[in-house]
This record gives structure tokens, C-alpha cells and sequence, in this order.
């Protein structure tokens, strides 16, 4: 433990099932007992009603494979790492009521909210990738536009959906030029963060910043709110590979501290 965070836990794993990853779910497994871990949740996409020329989530028959898997192999490392199985929740906001319905069909031991597609034109376009189209359409939106969506956006979902936690809480238009947020967007985390006080929804410390801005998300400001809060923190890696479990996770307490 350092402080609040639970540094032999990693709360967010995905696997190749989710078309954007490799690996195995025992791959993943494997990889964090050679690290010690003693608990992992296997947090892999669910998007619905999103028009995008990649698929970055689970079809039907990939939960189903996922939860089946992930049952087996729950039973058979039980004596060296509890396994958890949850689904990273892609919001959108008009698709509320089908989301809940998808969410109502799989076992999930944990549910973490994110927010990826933006709807522009009638096609949504990746808020968290670096492809050129997608910062293009986002930049004729407008950032700070973007960004107020963005935050307004999270905050229905932890109203209306069963989430329990929060994934990479900052992480949007993370590849833009020049990205900010202002004023406005301040006093949003604010109220995000009170409305998730209330609701007993955890902040998620995604590690993968690490390696793209060299701090997690969110920042340290967020943060420091979060812990003053009494807010609940977890550790994720938001592993795309085997070799991704538990990383950076060296660098959280100096970071904490600071």
C-alpha cells in the first residue's frame, strides 16, 4: 500500500479480444504473479451504438468467450491471485438506456466508465487516439467544446450508469497540440469529483500517461482533490500487452508524494 493505493492491484487489464491488444488472458495472468501481484481485474471495452471504421471493443461472442475464460481461470489460479472480471464502459449518451440493457446480460465484478467517441457529423471520432482524422475532425470542433462535452458527458454516465470507477479521469484529446483545460473545465472536475464522493464511484490512476505525458492520468491536481475528498483510488495499467501488467507502478509512490 502507499497511502490510499493498493500497488499490488492492477485494476485495469485488457486482452486481445478487445481487437486492439494481444495476448491471453493467462498470458496476463502469468505476467502479473512474475510481478507479485495479488489482484487483477480484467477490464475489457464495451461500446454500443458507436459508428467507427475500427472496432476497438467486444463483439457478443468475444463477452462471452471473455466471461467463460475468465470464470476458468479465476478457478484455477485461485490459490495464487484473485481474478476479477469487469467491462470498461464506453459512454454514450444516446445510447443510455441500451448500455444499462448490455450491462444487465454479463457478471460483472466491476464496472469502469470512460469516454472515448465523440459524435461529430453524424460519425463519432476517437477522443484518445492519435490518428490524424480523428484530430482533425476534433480540432473543427473545437477543444475547449470538445473537453466541456467530454466532462459534462462522465458526469451523466456516473448518474445514470452502475460504474464504479472512473478510467483515466483527464485522458481526453491527450494526443492534441497544446491541449488545456480551463477555467470552466476546473470547476467540472470539481463537481465530478463531489458527485463521485456521493455516489461512491473510485478515481482510477492509469499509469499508461506515464508513458505518453510522464505522469498518469489524471494529474496531480485531480489527484490531491481526489485523496482531500476521501475519494477512493485505484492503480491500472490499461494493458494492451502481457508485458504492460503493472507498469510504472514503481514510479506511483514518488509520484504520490510529491
Amino acid at each position: 500500500m502507499v497511502g490510499p493505493l493498493d500497488l499490488k492491484a492492477d485494476g485495469h487489464i485488457h486482452t486481445r479480444l478487445c481487437n486492439h491488444a494481444r495476448g491471453t488472458m493467462e498470458q496476463y495472468i502469468e505476467s502479473a504473479l512474475a510481478l507479485g501481484l495479488q489482484r487483477i481485474t480484467f477490464l475489457e471495452h464495451l461500446e454500443v451504438n458507436i459508428r467507427y471504421d475500427h472496432r476497438t471493443w467486444l463483439r457478443a461472442e468475444d463477452l462471452d468467450i471473455f466471461f467463460q475464460t475468465g470464470k476458468k481461470l479465476a478457478q484455477k489460479y485461485r490459490h495464487r491471485i484473485l481474478i476479477k472480471l469487469g467491462l470498461e464502459v464506453g459512454l454514450n449518451p444516446r445510447a443510455m438506456e441500451a448500455i444499462r440493457r448490455r450491462l444487465s446480460h454479463y457478471p460483472c465484478d466491476t464496472i469502469g466508465l470512460s469516454y472515448h467517441f465523440y459524435l461529430h457529423n453524424g460519425r463519432h471520432y476517437n477522443m484518445v487516439s492519435q490518428r490524424h482524422e480523428n484530430l482533425a475532425a476534433l480540432a473543427e470542433v473545437g477543444q475547449d467544446v470538445v473537453i466541456t462535452d467530454y466532462l459534462s458527458g462522465l458526469a451523466h454516465g456516473i448518474q445514470e450508469l452502475p460504474c464504479s470507477v472512473v478510467c483515466h479521469l483527464d485522458a481526453v484529446l491527450r494526443h492534441f497540440p497544446h491541449r488545456r483545460f480551463n477555467q470552466n473545465h476546473q470547476r467540472q472536475i470539481e463537481a465530478l469529483l463531489v458527485l463521485m464522493k456521493k455516489r461512491g464511484t473510485a478515481l482510477e490512476i492509469n499509469t499508461s500517461g506515464f508513458a505518453i505525458g510522464n505522469e498518469p492520468y489524471p494529474s496531480k491536481r485531480i489527484v490531491h482533490s481526489a485523496i482531500e475528498a476521501g475519494i477512493p483510488l485505484v492503480a491500472g495499467s490499461d494493458a494492451h500487452r502481457p508485458e504492460d501488467v503493472g507498469r510504472y507502478f514503481d514510479r506511483l509512490p514518488e509520484w504520490l508524494q510529491q
